[in-house]
């Protein structure tokens, strides 16, 4: 297995493997997501964009089988400067996490350690002093939840990241198990790097 930083051209190179990854990985909890390829690979044009963006991305020789990505705060949707509003953050100073999808069988590796460290040494570098992520938030007694879910929010807590209390933002997307698109709310989480 391989772990590479991609910017610029093989950055805009890997987003139909990263649209296909998300699809794969996000059906599962909690994002239960019934997504299409045209609507993710116009999602990730935000990425190729961008001139700051990264992603890390986890090959099994030739096949991407992980992938995290990474962009000025400022360049994502409106509705993260929403969640923002009434804070004294300032999102100039803030990257944001993207998604992080690894496929099952390559989990328990240490990657999820890889995609922050990577990610986060990219933001010291072009000169961010935060750092920044929006979860999905599903209620403990949802019906697809499965039994043996375990939350990642230790995992979070113990890379140094904190619930940024009343910043949350709303997304609409249709889930595995319903006929119609429906909001969801997406908690942050920020980290002083």
């Amino acid at each position: 297995m391989r772990v590479d930083l991609l910017t610029g051209a093989a950055l805009t190179d890997a987003l139909d493997d990263v649209a296909r990854l998300r699809l794969a990985v996000f059906r599962d909890w909690p994002y239960l997501y019934e997504g299409d390829f045209t609507y993710e690979r116009r999602y990730l044009e935000i990425y190729e964009q961008s001139n700051r963006a990264t992603i890390v991305a986890v090959y099994d020789g030739d096949w991407m089988v992980g992938a995290a990505t990474a962009a000025p705060l400022s360049e994502h949707a409106d509705a993260f400067f929403d969640a923002f509003a009434g804070t004294t953050i300032n999102i100039d100073t803030c990257f944001y996490c993207g998604e992080s999808v690894l496929l099952p069988r390559f989990r328990g590796r240490g990657l999820g350690h890889v995609f922050f460290d990577k990610r986060e040494a990219h933001a010291r570098d072009m000169g961010y002093s935060h750092m920044c992520f929006a979860a999905v938030v599903r209620p403990p007694d949802h019906p697809l939840r499965p039994s043996a879910y375990r939350s990642l929010e230790p995992f979070w807590e113990g890379r140094g990241y904190s619930r940024l209390p009343g910043v949350v933002a709303h997304f609409g997307w249709k889930d595995v198990d319903q006929a119609v698109e429906t909001d969801k709310p997406l908690q942050f989480w920020m980290k002083e790097l």
